[in-house]
């Protein structure tokens, strides 16, 4: 078995070249065949995934951002002879959504230990088609459109601020921003829907921002999307909307809706869309967006029974 291991020296503010020195100790205690590169600008973990020839697991060390790109070059590489690497994560960024919703542990000798344990299972995917992604964008976690897009944005102006408390403060911060939902025609084989929503949040995954439970029940196996769907409320009810997805109790609030799908499209009717998929940028203010799952594409390394 050979692992080529990526690893973003900047993620979660420098914590991803901090965690080399464990991690190589951890990989060399378990005798394990690998290279490491570090991503040296944006863009250069999908270019560095893409390339990697001869490796059986490709391991992402970074942040979302990072594991969306080793994910795309995954996915967009020509493979010799069909053989795709499996994927694997060891989290050291700010939010590491994307690992907790495929079942990742979040120390990083229990994520080393779980490389070598080998446990592999096949997970979904989706694609988003927007304005900055035209011919499509791979994504593992999700995309969210609107009010958690708008959050996302804030959180990366943060000079000080890192992980879950980042997104609280920009989550408040956009409470003030951004409380006028535009109004969205969702379109899905299963129906069209209609009204001025938030938020609507495309899970494959479970959470996001660091720990807003988008989809409590969300399975990255099950072949459909969870869609979290939030209506138009007033600001006053913003705050404890937002505390409930903390906790992921939203479910029965009559703002809230849940639905499964396995393909969309949202238009903008009124106002625009700002989206972004797994932390990356769809659009700002686009018009309109396109989504679709592809079943078992992936094939990840993941601890069996840690979330599902």
């Amino acid at each position: 078995m050979k692992y080529y291991l990526i690893v973003n020296p900047i993620s979660g503010r420098g914590h991803g070249e901090r965690s080399i020195p464990e991690i190589e100790a951890q990989f060399k205690a378990a005798n394990l065949d690998y290279e490491i590169r570090r991503t040296e600008y944006s863009g250069h973990a999908m270019e560095l995934a893409r390339q990697a020839n001869g490796f059986d697991v490709i391991i992402a060390a970074g942040g979302d951002g990072t594991v969306n790109e080793v994910l795309n070059g995954i996915l967009e590489a020509d493979h010799q002879n069909g053989s795709q690497p499996a994927m694997a994560v060891i989290p050291v960024g700010r939010g590491n959504d994307f690992a907790y919703s495929m079942g990742i542990p979040a120390s990083i000798p229990e994520a080393c230990q779980c490389i070598t344990a080998n446990h592999r299972r096949k997970v979904d995917t989706g694609r988003v088609y927007g304005e900055n992604f035209p011919n499509g964008r791979y994504f593992g976690n999700g995309v969210g459109v609107g009010f958690d897009a708008v959050v996302g944005f804030e959180s990366l102006k943060m000079k000080l601020l890192t992980g879950f408390a980042s997104y609280i403060v920009a989550a408040l911060k956009t409470t003030l921003l951004y409380f006028d939902a535009p109004k969205l025609r969702l379109v899905t084989p299963e129906g069209e829907h209609n009204g001025r929503y938030l938020m609507v949040s495309i899970m494959n995954g479970i959470r996001m921002g660091g720990g807003f439970y988008m989809a409590p029940e969300g399975n990255p196996t099950d072949n459909h999307f969870d869609l979290c769907v939030v209506n138009q409320v007033k600001r006053r009810e913003l705050l404890p909307l937002v505390n409930k997805f903390t906790k992921g109790s939203q479910k029965g609030d009559p703002a809230v809706t849940f639905l499964h799908t396995h393909q969309l499209e949202i238009h903008a009717v009124d106002g625009t869309i700002p989206a972004h998929a797994d932390g990356e940028t769809v659009c700002e203010k686009g018009s309109s967006i396109r989504i679709e799952l592809i079943p078992q594409k992936l094939e990840m390394v993941y601890q069996p029974g840690l979330r599902n």
